[in-house]
């Protein structure tokens, strides 16, 4: 019997940077209501907040949900409020170097992009993410831009060539997501089994980017029973699966 089940957020809970639909929602708090529940993704808390707690009950069963944001660098738990358990930030030398080998990056790999919506570097703290048309980019032009990862599997080749002493992730739809070295989803799926007290085995993780390379494929090599979703329309009938057997 599986005691948790831990998801990634975009492009398997949701549409990019978007707040889970009402179906979602009710399907979400229901598997919460009878199952722990994790959730890693690229995106830093203020996206958690926006895309996942912003449509579900504010009610008891918030202590059964784990959140770990920029790709498990961060933790945050629910008691009577969410307390952020630990965070691994770069220093300040290690954002420079980030940010000048990813304007590099970018710059060798030929992909002009004729407008950008925000910010294309985000720094997170604990995860610095290139996002190639900018944080607030309509989700129709992020789909359009990378859908078979051609170019963000070319940036990653130059990256970690440039910056070998950092984990170098594809992420989203657009995105190229930066971390220490090893604290990646892998890290965030030993942090739950160490926090939790719930083994490996015990856990199934849901995701879209389960390919080597991708975001998502740290959590695979971890050894957590995978399942690879397309998108959020999959994940639904996945979780109303895995609520009617544990029901």
């Amino acid at each position: 019997m599986k005691k948790l089940i831990v998801f990634d957020l975009d492009g398997t809970l949701a549409e990019s940077k978007s707040a889970f639909d009402t179906e979602m929602a009710a399907l979400f708090s229901a598997l919460l209501s009878i199952v722990k529940v994790a959730v890693i993704s690229g995106g830093d808390w203020p996206q958690f907040e926006k895309q996942v707690l912003s449509n579900l009950p504010h009610d008891e069963h918030l202590k059964n949900l784990s959140l770990l944001p920029t790709c498990g660098t961060k933790f945050y738990q629910y008691t009577v409020d969410w307390k952020k358990i630990y965070s691994e930030d770069f220093t300040a030398e290690e954002r420079e170097k980030i940010f000048s080998s990813l304007k590099q990056a970018i710059g060798s790999s030929g992909f002009k992009v004729e407008k950008v919506w925000g910010e294309a570097i985000e720094d997170r703290g604990s995860q610095i993410t290139f996002s190639a048309l900018g944080q607030q980019a309509p989700i129709e032009e992020k789909k359009k831009w990378d859908p078979d990862f051609t170019k963000r599997k070319k940036i990653k080749g130059l990256l970690d060539k440039l910056i070998p002493e950092f984990s170098v992730r594809l992420g989203g739809t657009t995105s190229v997501d930066i971390t220490k070295p090893g604290i990646d989803k892998a890290y965030g799926i030993r942090k739950l089994r160490d926090i939790l007290g719930i083994s490996i085995e015990e856990m199934i993780f849901i995701g879209d980017a389960l390919f080597p390379g991708g975001n998502d494929y740290p959590a695979k090599e971890a050894g957590v029973v995978s399942i690879q979703v397309r998108d959020p329309q999959e994940s639904k009938r996945v979780i109303e699966a895995i609520v009617a057997c544990l029901s």
